[in-house]
């Protein structure tokens, strides 16, 4: 008999066990009453009497599902939506999320969409698309005001999609390909205008170039002239006439010719008459031979 109350008992106590996780809250009931709360760890519940309703308090994400919405300018864009929460990890929070709301995973979703719809109808789709963080921050703060009393923390919202129309996507997909068309032309045409402009001015150094080194060139030229002159000046007055006839005399004796000269004439005077250069005075000759 002993035996059999043992073995009872011990059944009875094996079924009572219950182990929450770090990662729920637990709450226990008796006879459909709240009894206590259950934290992290070890815990027993009478059989059959009792039983332990588990709460996940970690971060969760509901998806609000895809839906039709009409936007002010008259335009059914395809709206779709995410929204992350988390039950608050205190008893009073876990108790509120059990004992207030019915399944607040769905009611979180319909409270979503119906948002969405209140804030979406009051906008352009452009403004739509352009404005998601003023809409995400919208849905936030209702959501967060709405679910006070859920025992829970909504901690983000995100918008997954707002498309349009497929022939309106057509349509905005061709302007953004016309704009970007455009633009690629301007930057080309800027191209060819920057790259028209260097080669110009590259030409232009260029001529400057030339022109500059003509003119260095002719300056060159100018001043070889005038040393030739100055020197000329110098060194070449007198001895013009006696070059003159010394390369006749070069001449003569290389074409075997000859010359006859008349008594008390000097040599140089006779080339000098046949070259039809004038004679030297004495007195210029003895002014060349000082100088040689």
């Amino acid at each position: 008999m002993y035996y059999i109350i043992g073995a009872v008992a011990i059944f009875l106590f094996l079924i009572g066990i219950r182990v929450v996780r770090p990662t729920h809250r637990g709450l226990i009931e008796r006879l459909g009453k709240y009894q206590r709360f259950a934290s992290p760890g070890f815990h027993w519940v009478i059989p059959v009497i009792e039983r332990l309703v588990k709460v996940n308090v970690t971060e969760q994400m509901v998806d609000a599902e895809p839906q039709e919405i009409i936007t002010n300018d008259n335009l059914n864009a395809r709206v779709d939506a995410q929204v992350y929460f988390k039950v608050k990890a205190d008893e009073e929070s876990v108790k509120a999320s059990q004992y207030n709301v019915n399944d607040y995973e769905y009611q979180i979703v319909n409270l979503a969409r119906t948002t969405l719809r209140n804030i979406i109808g009051t906008l352009t789709l452009k403004s739509a698309n352009s404005e998601r963080n003023k809409i995400n921050g919208e849905l936030l703060a209702t959501l967060s005001q709405e679910t006070q009393s859920w025992g829970m923390e909504i901690v983000r919202t995100e918008l997954k999609e707002i498309d349009p129309p497929k022939d309106v996507q057509e349509t905005m997909n061709k302007v953004v390909k016309a704009e970007n068309e455009k633009i690629a032309a301007l930057d080309f045409a800027n191209a060819r205008e920057r790259e028209a402009d260097g080669m110009k001015r590259a030409e232009i150094k260029k001529a400057e170039g030339v022109k500059q080194g003509k003119i260095l060139q002719a300056e060159g030229e100018a001043e070889a002239i005038r040393l030739v002159n100055e020197a000329a000046n110098k060194f070449f007055v007198g001895n013009a006439q006696l070059l003159r006839k010394l390369e006749t005399v070069e001449r003569a004796l290389r074409d075997n010719a000859k010359i006859v000269v008349p008594a008390e004439s000097e040599l140089v005077n006779v080339i000098g008459d046949l070259s039809g250069v004038l004679p030297l005075r004495r007195a210029e000759r003895g002014e060349q031979n000082e100088r040689a």
